[in-house]
């Protein structure tokens, strides 16, 4: 696994989340702030991490719970609940908590934007589950902060990855829909990992061809009742223009599907290395922005690698040096064990400080 496309994932994801911020007009100078997903995608990785590492060592792990540990160390840093959630997890006994390196990132403290379904059940420390949801949300958050299970997909298939994603999307999202979109997005960003060019070979493909692509759109609620066959023509559309009318149409407000049918227009229209600028200032047009450029940024990421995210701005992106780290351990965590096991030592005597398998 190219460790390049997993980095180019996770920045790409953070840079078009920034991109959405400022809806596409990137200010001359200063540093570009990301959104609370990314802020969310943070947290998602580090407690992906620590999952791995505490079933490593202590032979049990349920990962989802886990994770929603993860957002709840958010949750206090943000100042969401802090004493309630604090006690939820200490019982007033533990005055180190929360624990971890990412615990320890000023920026991770400031609020970025609003998410609603993640907050309320937060607030109501409940963690919701597929058959026992929350709330009904089919909000794109569920997609955007998960886009790095791609990496896991990839690497395990979705027999052994499905489970985890629909339950990390159902802990704040109770609707399948919004479940759904989890997993077609981390689906999809598997196959840009390991292939070459994918969205102009996605494009080219006949309309007979079983493309992954096609399947996943044809799984998707499609928008203001059009079929799948005239979405897909639309996106396989060769030699069109980006049209900001068709992506509106094409994903006309903040849920997960409209995400992922608005990030595919966006590749369709700029496939290549060398436009992923203009293909994240174009896709913050979009009705939600952050989460369209956020899907688009993380696809492009993963097909061209972070040397094809425009340097001038990634070396301005907000949280870039703990997005990439986090990138580059998750990739070790799931290939190579760096904090060893109940029966391995540890190749990294640190690696248990910074992921805490608690």
């Amino acid at each position: 696994m190219s460790e390049a496309r997993v980095r180019g994932l996770v920045l790409g994801a953070a840079l078009g989340d920034a991109a959405g911020v400022v809806r596409g007009r990137w200010p001359a100078e200063g540093p570009l702030r990301v959104g609370v997903s990314t802020q969310l995608a943070a947290f998602t990785v580090e407690g992906a991490i620590r999952a791995s590492v505490r079933l490593d060592h202590k032979g049990i792990c349920h990962p989802p719970s886990v994770i929603w540990h993860a957002y709840c160390r958010w949750a206090y840093l943000q100042g969401i609940e802090p004493e309630r959630v604090s006690e939820r997890w200490t019982h007033g006994s533990d005055s180190d908590w929360p624990r971890g390196w990412l615990a320890r990132v000023p920026a991770l403290r400031e609020r970025r934007g609003s998410a609603p379904a993640t907050v309320a059940a937060l607030t109501g420390l409940r963690q919701g589950t597929p058959t026992k949801p929350v709330n009904g949300s089919r909000g794109a958050h569920a997609l955007t902060r998960g886009l790095a299970f791609g990496l896991l997909h990839r690497l395990f298939g979705p027999n052994a990855c499905d489970t985890l994603i629909r339950e990390t999307a159902a802990l704040t999202h109770g609707a399948p829909e919004a479940q759904d979109a989890a997993l077609g997005g981390a689906g999809l960003v598997s196959h840009c990992l390991a292939t070459d060019d994918p969205f102009r070979a996605w494009t080219a493909s006949g309309p007979g061809e079983d493309h992954p692509i096609d399947a996943l759109v044809r799984s998707l609620p499609m928008p203001h009742s059009a079929g799948p066959d005239t979405v897909l023509a639309l996106l396989k559309a060769l030699g069109a223009v980006p049209d900001h009318g068709q992506l509106a149409w094409i994903a006309p407000d903040a849920t997960g599907s409209s995400a992922l049918l608005g990030a595919l227009y966006v590749v369709s229209r700029f496939p290549g290395r060398d436009t992923v600028d203009a293909a994240l200032r174009f896709a913050a047009g979009a009705p939600d922005g952050n989460s369209v450029a956020s899907t688009a940024g993380a696809l492009l990421g993963a097909a061209h690698g972070v040397d094809a995210l425009p340097v001038e701005l990634l070396s301005r992106l907000e949280l870039a040096w703990v997005l990439d780290t986090l990138a580059r351990d998750l990739l070790q965590q799931f290939t190579d064990s760096p904090g060893g096991s109940e029966y391995v030592p540890a190749r990294d005597p640190h690696w248990w400080d910074r992921y805490p398998g608690l």
